[in-house]
């Protein structure tokens, strides 16, 4: 895992524009610029060079559109050690990621977090596992057999000096229990952290938002709201999921950014770019504009 590019690596516990092809959205005012923080959440699907979608030729299209995008902090699911490496070199040294393996060290599926140093510092972070021993690398207790986890960061705006907590996840795919079993760990580690500061939780959640019992234990459990929902301004609305097959309108968005209600949404959308056909993902990534 890389050390922040431009301070010391934090201790474990104390330490949007248009893109290409897709619907733009106003520029931002000088204001809005410097205080508005540009959050997304992508499952970038794992790194394999089988089958008609391999990372070495979504790779490419990953690159343009993250340095197009540029988020100043990103959640990511799915991602190998050497994707994400890939993805750092790609995204250039002003940014760095924090994340563990859901074996533990460089094993297995990451949700490693990247972000922008000049605009973020890490004050602290932790991971841990969605079980019934959340602390026990690798474990699995809910009927899932798929390791999920999720991991959490104390960032410090740079620009503003407020603090805020991002908290990034992937639940299970399958086991509707295992899910809502997450969703109340989740809930219950946001509501022990420091109540003064902001959380924004990031994540593929494998169930549409409203009308699920793991987005109301979020929303309602962890005091969160739907940015999608609150923006001032929002693109149109896809299935984040897409499978490589054609992009459905008014379809589930199973990928979410939450935040506290306090956190203003300026704007969100759901990104649809792809390079002469091809998606860096089979998921669409989803972004927001926000102020603390």
């Amino acid at each position: 895992m890389p050390a922040p590019a431009a301070h010391p690596s934090p201790s474990r516990r104390t330490a949007l524009r248009a893109t290409p092809g897709t619907a733009g959205a106003p520029a931002a005012s000088g204001e809005e610029s410097r205080r508005g923080l540009r959050v997304m959440t992508f499952n970038l699907r794992y790194a394999s060079e089988s089958g008609p979608h391999p990372w070495s030729r979504r790779r490419p299209v990953m690159r343009r559109l993250l340095r197009h995008e540029r988020p100043h902090v990103l959640g990511t699911q799915e991602g190998l050690h050497r994707q994400l490496r890939d993805i750092a070199d790609d995204l250039g040294p002003r940014y760095a990621w924090i994340g563990l393996g859901r074996h533990g060290g460089s094993h297995d599926e990451f949700g490693a977090v990247f972000y922008d140093s000049l605009r973020l510092a890490p004050e602290e972070y932790d991971h841990f596992w969605l079980s019934a021993t959340p602390s026990v690398i690798g474990s699995a207790t809910w009927g899932n057999t798929v390791v999920r986890m999720a991991s959490w960061i104390r960032f410090t705006d740079r620009h503003t000096g407020a603090g805020l907590y991002l908290l990034n996840t992937h639940l299970d795919h399958l086991h509707q229990q295992a899910r809502e079993r997450s969703a109340e760990l989740i809930a219950e580690r946001l509501r022990a952290l420091d109540p003064a500061l902001p959380r924004i939780v990031t994540g593929d959640f494998n169930v549409p938002a409203h009308g699920n019992p793991v987005y109301d234990a979020l929303l309602g459990g962890a005091a969160l709201a739907d940015t999608w929902d609150t923006a001032a301004e929002r693109g149109p609305q896809y299935a984040t999921f897409h499978g490589y097959r054609p992009l459905v309108p008014d379809g589930d968005r199973i990928d979410w950014i939450l935040a506290s209600p306090s956190v203003r949404t300026l704007r969100a959308r759901i990104n649809t770019y792809a390079l002469d056909g091809r998606f860096p993902s089979d998921h669409l990534p989803v972004q927001a504009l926000v102020e603390l």
